[in-house]
């Protein structure tokens, strides 16, 4: 195969990860839209009922592949921790969604790729770069254009609970990555992290269960489908390109949350919020642009 075939199947690639990275990004940012439309339901059991759909869908995948369900020794303990660190940023991310404005929360969470560079330094023993370090401290400043930790900001909770959520992703993506470096299975990762997290909601959603109508029914499934198209593609897109060249496109995820924000809640960022996102989106593309030619 020539050095021109080669390339051109390099780019057929990254073009197929791309359009992947963009249904990830619709689909995530649709889950969150689905989270606030259901209403005033209890954060646990918005939670429950995500994870409950994406753990028929989890089983049902491997059941396809017909793949053993095993935990080894060697990674248990790192499964434990991703579902732990997951399923905690999971609820503080719902939390979120339901008291900030969709775009807000959608950053605050999409902060997680930062917070993976720091944990892996002594998780993974990985040693970033001086350009990964500097961009960490940047997305941290932009983030605090998106908080903005006064004592008249009335959402400073939920901004903090929030950026928590973005704090458990990435732990939990570092997790993940170990898990999978001893062997576990994707599978077997998503069904324990949806089961860990049905079992840490099921006591508060038996204590404070809200009657759902029909219609919150059928949202927090869309919710469900949703998220799991999401889990889908993005895992689709990293078999047809590298994270380096795909990951930035992953904040498309806010663009669309903002849409979905502007259009069906009529909300519109405050201009510091806009400042962070491009502060966080900035250095984003810069250090995606210097990882892509190394």
């Amino acid at each position: 195969m020539s050095k021109e075939e080669k390339k051109k199947i390099q780019i057929n690639g990254q073009l197929k990860g791309i359009v992947c990275i963009a249904i990830a990004a619709v689909g995530f940012s649709l889950m969150t839209f689905f989270v606030r439309l259901a209403g005033e339901l209890p954060t646990m059991q918005k939670a429950f009922f995500r994870n409950a759909f994406a753990l028929i869908i989890a089983v049902g995948t491997l059941l396809a592949k017909r793949e053993r369900f095993e935990i080894k020794k060697p990674f248990a303990g790192d499964i434990f921790f991703r579902c732990l660190f997951g399923t905690t940023g999971l609820i503080a991310n719902f939390y979120a969604i339901d008291r900030l404005n969709l775009a807000d929360s959608n950053m605050l969470n999409k902060l997680s790729p930062f917070f993976a560079i720091l944990i892996s330094i002594p998780l993974l023993k990985e040693k970033p770069s001086r350009t990964d370090l500097i961009a960490t401290l940047v997305a941290f400043i932009g983030a605090l254009f998106i908080i903005r930790p006064t004592g008249s900001n009335l959402q400073l909770v939920p901004a903090l609970v929030g950026l928590y959520g973005g704090f458990g992703a990435g732990t939990a993506y570092a997790f993940v990555r170990k898990a999978a470096g001893k062997g576990a299975k994707t599978p077997v990762i998503v069904i324990c992290f949806s089961l860990f997290s049905c079992l840490l909601t099921l006591p508060f959603l038996i204590i404070g269960y809200v009657p759902m109508t029909p219609m919150q029914l059928f949202i927090m499934i869309m919710a469900g489908i949703s998220a799991a198209v999401g889990q889908f593609a993005i895992t689709t897109a990293y078999r047809y390109a590298p994270a380096k060249k795909l990951s930035v496109f992953d904040y498309l995820q806010v663009i669309f949350a903002t849409v979905w924000g502007f259009i069906f809640f009529g909300e519109i960022p405050s201009y510091l919020s806009i400042i962070g996102y491009v502060i966080i989106i900035g250095v984003a593309v810069i250090r995606w642009e210097k990882t892509r030619r190394e």
